[in-house]
């Protein structure tokens, strides 16, 4: 009996379930790269070496370890160009009984790998991914009847199944469950953080590197300096050196953000956890080992465990509850194309220029320039959910769409009208102003409200909630902002509209067919 085991680009785990009680000689793994997962939007040609790369590593990993690999490179002759186009050619080549695969993180290629079973001679077994705290199916039964999906009691619930950092009367450890008011430092000293491990492209990376050079030259982004961690010994070296160098502060400065300093106390382990080269739930064991050892705080520790077990579980769940209609969501009706911008970094605005810098040179930037900074212009100026949602998915060496677009579209744009977030995380130049040093030496001033040298956000902040009334006035969260407004003079208010509209009408659309082929 012959079996062929599928392992897709974010399934590089030894232990993945459709490995678990295969005999090796009766085992076939199939590992492809293919045309349509590198350009079904233009990626990031760092992502893209990037999975090529680990995918060849743990390829050579697992024919070290007696596995027999089937891999089809891309420039392979006779490549098909999509994940049902190979395994078809290699259910020809291999006669396989059955085919097993795991279930895959994106909905179209759930949509494809559903209709694997009418295309080949034999049955096609899809299993859990098992890499997870909570199955599909048991966040479904917990979001069941809910309105509002809030993380925090979901989260509660993820603790309490895992019982990371909880005491033995089964309560949270320091009594309570959140830390999030003391992980709010701004930026004021402290900030000269060690660099994180960097990784030298080996002969395998190399070639990846020039293939990609080649075959996706016109994308995003830069490969010179590529340097992330490419095999699971990688990601540990990593992944130690967080936790030795920078766990102590990440939770005091994990919303700050510093001009030019690209990674602060953040972990930059998201690319190899998304990858499968890292276990989450083991590193957040590691993190609470380190606070029960007193090497670290409880702030940083409870901060580092809720990104996991909580955000990136409950994204997770999320999109697959949400999906299809999430991905064309847009509650707010935004209409305005992706600003040229965000693609050239060509904008006086200091903080979207280093962010968008940071972004186009390292593949990444850390949550809250994503969310405060280029996800809350881009919820402001009113820009199209599916064009901002796209420009992410693109952009980013972690981004999957399972967890980019929850955080997108329904995080950052409220595009799904507050099933995930409980308001719009909209915020004017003061946010910005308090949570970074960009403000200094830009040409705008979040002191300035309006008129010339006003910073963007102001005016925008005030014409996104005052066109947007009508869907928001009623969330409790927000209401006092509308008494706010209304107290206002009427010439006032007029001054906030009429300067937001001399912003919006400098935005320049970005050129077509940059994120998809236009």
């Amino acid at each position: 009996m012959t079996v062929l085991v599928p392992i897709l680009g974010d399934q590089l785990t030894r232990t993945i379930a459709s490995l678990k009680g295969m005999t090796k000689d009766d085992t076939v793994v199939l590992m492809m790269e293919v045309r349509d997962e590198a350009t079904y939007v233009k990626h990031h040609k760092a992502k893209i070496a990037l999975v090529f790369s680990a995918m060849r590593h743990f390829a050579a990993e697992l024919e070290e370890a007696g596995w027999r690999v089937d891999y089809v490179r891309l420039d392979d002759p006779g490549n098909a160009g999509s994940f049902t186009g190979e395994v078809v050619r290699a259910v020809e080549r291999h006669s396989p009984d059955r085919v097993r695969v795991v279930e895959p993180g994106e909905w179209r290629v759930r949509a494809a790998m559903d209709e694997w079973a009418d295309k080949l001679p034999c049955p096609v077994e899809i299993l859990p991914d098992d890499r997870f705290v909570c199955s599909i199916a048991e966040f479904a039964d917990w979001a069941d009847g809910r309105d509002h999906l809030t993380m925090e009691y979901f989260y509660r619930a993820m603790r309490r199944k895992t019982g990371l950092l909880m005491n033995a009367d089964g309560k949270p450890a320091g009594g309570e469950w959140n830390y999030d008011k003391a992980n709010r430092k701004p930026p004021k000293g402290e900030m000269d953080a060690p660099d994180r491990p960097r990784f030298a492209p080996d002969a395998i990376t190399r070639e990846v590197i020039a293939l990609v050079e080649d075959r996706f030259g016109d994308h995003f982004g830069s490969l010179d300096g590529f340097d992330w961690p490419v095999t699971r010994a990688e990601a540990e070296k990593a992944a130690d050196a967080f936790f030795a160098e920078r766990l102590g502060k990440f939770g005091d400065y994990q919303d700050a953000m510093v001009h030019g300093a690209d990674q602060l106390w953040h972990s930059m382990l998201s690319t190899s956890i998304n990858l499968g080269l890292l276990d989450p739930l083991d590193l957040c064991r590691r993190a609470e080992a380190a606070y029960e050892a007193g090497d670290a705080p409880l702030n940083s520790v409870e901060g580092f465990v809720r990104q996991f077990i909580g955000w990136r579980e409950y994204v997770r769940g999320f999109y697959w509850h949400e999906m299809p209609g999430l991905a064309d969501a847009n509650a707010l009706d935004a209409q305005r194309p992706l600003p040229a911008f965000y693609w050239t970094g060509e904008t006086e605005m200091r903080c979207l220029a280093d962010c968008i810098r940071s972004t186009r040179d390292n593949a990444h930037a850390h949550h809250i320039q994503r969310l405060m900074v280029l996800g809350n212009f881009a919820l402001l100026a009113g820009i199209d959910p599916r064009a901002v949602a796209d420009w992410f998915l693109v952009v980013y060496a972690d981004a999957y769409e399972w967890v980019e677009l929850p955080n997108v579209a329904a995080m950052a744009l409220y595009a799904d009208g507050g099933r995930l977030a409980t308001k719009p995380y909209a915020a004017s130049g003061n946010y910005i102003n308090k949570m970074s040093d960009y403000c200094g030496g830009c040409a705008y001033s979040p002191d300035t409200k309006t008129g010339d040298g006003a910073c963007p956000f102001n005016p925008l902040y005030w014409h996104f909630m005052h066109r947007n009334r009508p869907a928001l006035e009623k969330n409790h969260r927000i209401g006092r902002v509308y008494a706010t407004w209304d107290r206002m003079s009427e010439d006032r208010r007029q001054d906030y509209l009429d300067s937001a509209e001399v912003v919006l009408d400098s935005l320049e659309p970005a050129a077509a067919g940059w994120a998809r082929e236009a």
